[in-house]
C-alpha cells in the first residue's frame, strides 16, 4: 500500500501548489482579483456534478485502471495550460475538467482500499489518506508560494503535470489490482448515467446508510467555517491579516493530530468515540462568541479539527451497510458531497460575515452544527 500513499502525497502537493501558481498566473494576466479567486471556485464547483453523474465509472472498471486514467487525464489538462497565449477562460475550463475527474479518482481509490484492506484496516487506510491531504494543505500552499517566487508559475504548472504522471506510474506498476464492483453495467454514456442514478437511489433509500453519509458531510461542513472567516476574524480582533495563517494551520493540524491519536485505538474504541468526536468538532466553536485572541482561536479550531477523526468509526459502518458492487459509487458521491458542502459552508459563512461579526457567525454555526450532528448520530 506504500505506493498508494506516496502517489497521493505527490499528486496532492502538486495540485495545491498548482492552484497557487494558476491563481497568480491569471492575476498577472488580468489584474483582476475576481478572476484569480475563480481558480478556487473552479476547483470545488465540478465535484457536485462529476461525483454524481460519473460515479458509476468507479464500479464499471477495475479501480487501478480508473486511477491511472484519471491521473493521466488530469496531467494532460495541466500540461495543456502551458500552451502560450491560452485565454483565461480556457485555463479555467481545463481546471474544471480536472475538478470533474477528482471525485471519480477519490471514489475509485476508496473502493480499491475496501478490497485490499480488511474491515479493521480500511478506516486506518482512509485516515492516512486524510492525514496526507491535511498535511499537503499546509505544505502545498506554502511550497507553492515559495516556488512561484523562485521559478515562476509556468514551471510550477509543469511540475504539477509531472506529479500526475508520477502518481499514475506508481499506481499502475506498484499497486495490486482489485476487481471491478459492477463490471457488467454497460459502458455507454447512457448506461453510465443510469448506473450513477441507481447508485444514488441505493444510498438515499437506505436510511441508516444515508444518515451516515450525511453525517460525514455535516461534521466538516459546520466545523470548517472558521477557515472561511479566518481573515475577517483576525481583523475583528485587531490582529494583522497575516495572523489568519494561524487559524488555517490550527484546523489542519488538529485534524492530523486527531487522526493519528484515534488510529492507535482499537476498532471498538473508535466506534464508541463517534458521538464524543462529532460533538467535539462543534462545541469549541461556541467559544468564538467570547471573541478569543488569535492564538486561542487557533487552538479551538485545532480541537474542532480533531473531531474529524470520527470517520474512523463511521467508515466501517458505511462499509458494512454497502454492497461491494456499489462501493465505488458510494465513495465517489461521499467525496463529491463533502467538497460541495464544505464549499457552500465557506461561501455562506463568508456572506454572513459581511453583515454580522465573524465571531458571532462561527459561534452560531457551532450551535446549529451540534444540533444537526447529534440528530444524525442518534441510534435507531
Amino acid at each position: 500500500m506504500r505506493a498508494v500513499f506516496v502517489a497521493h502525497a505527490v499528486s496532492m502537493v502538486g495540485t495545491l501548489a498548482a492552484e497557487v501558481a494558476l491563481s497568480i498566473l491569471i492575476f498577472q494576466r488580468t489584474g483582476s482579483a475576481l478572476w484569480s479567486a475563480l481558480v478556487l471556485v473552479c476547483s470545488f464547483l465540478p465535484y457536485a456534478v462529476g461525483g454524481t453523474v460519473l460515479s458509476s465509472l468507479a464500479d464499471r472498471f477495475r479501480p487501478r485502471r480508473v486511477l491511472v486514467c484519471c491521473d493521466l487525464l488530469s496531467g494532460a489538462c495541466i500540461a495543456a495550460m502551458l500552451v502560450p497565449g491560452l485565454p483565461t477562460l480556457a485555463l479555467l475550463g481545463l481546471l474544471l475538467v480536472t475538478g470533474f475527474i477528482a471525485p471519480l479518482f477519490q471514489g475509485a481509490r476508496a473502493a480499491s482500499l475496501s478490497h485490499l484492506l480488511d474491515e479493521d484496516l480500511f478506516p486506518l487506510g482512509r485516515s492516512l489518506l486524510r492525514t496526507i491531504s491535511q498535511t499537503a494543505v499546509v505544505s502545498g500552499f506554502a511550497v507553492g508560494s515559495v516556488l512561484v517566487a523562485a521559478i515562476g508559475p509556468l514551471w510550477l504548472l509543469a511540475a504539477d503535470a509531472c506529479s500526475f504522471v508520477v502518481s499514475a506510474v506508481l499506481i499502475g506498476l506498484c499497486t495490486p489490482s482489485a476487481p471491478a464492483g459492477a463490471p457488467d453495467g454497460g459502458r455507454s454514456l447512457r448506461a453510465v448515467v443510469k448506473g450513477s442514478a441507481d447508485g444514488l437511489r441505493h444510498i438515499w433509500t437506505n436510511r441508516p446508510l444515508r444518515r451516515l453519509v450525511v453525517l460525514t458531510w455535516a461534521v466538516p461542513g459546520f466545523s470548517s467555517v472558521g477557515d472561511g472567516l479566518a481573515v475577517a476574524y483576525t481583523a475583528e480582533t485587531g490582529s494583522a491579516a497575516t495572523a489568519a495563517g494561524w487559524l488555517f494551520t490550527g484546523y489542519a493540524a488538529g485534524t492530523v493530530a486527531g487522526e493519528l491519536v484515534v488510529a492507535r485505538l482499537s476498532p471498538d474504541s473508535r466506534r464508541r468515540l463517534i458521538t464524543p468526536l462529532i460533538v467535539g468538532s462543534q462545541i469549541p466553536l461556541l467559544a468564538f462568541f467570547l471573541a478569543p485572541s488569535v492564538p486561542v482561536a487557533a487552538a479551538l479550531l485545532a480541537l474542532s479539527g480533531a473531531g474529524f477523526a470520527c470517520n474512523q468509526g463511521i467508515d466501517p459502518l458505511i462499509l458494512s451497510a454497502t454492497a461491494p458492487s456499489y462501493r465505488g459509487r458510494l465513495f465517489t458521491v461521499q467525496t463529491s458531497g463533502l467538497m460541495t458542502v464544505q464549499g457552500l459552508g465557506v461561501a455562506v459563512s463568508g456572506a454572513l460575515g459581511t453583515h454580522f461579526q465573524p465571531g458571532v457567525v462561527i459561534g452560531a454555526t457551532g450551535i446549529i452544527g451540534s444540533v444537526v450532528v447529534l440528530c444524525l448520530a442518534r441510534r435507531r
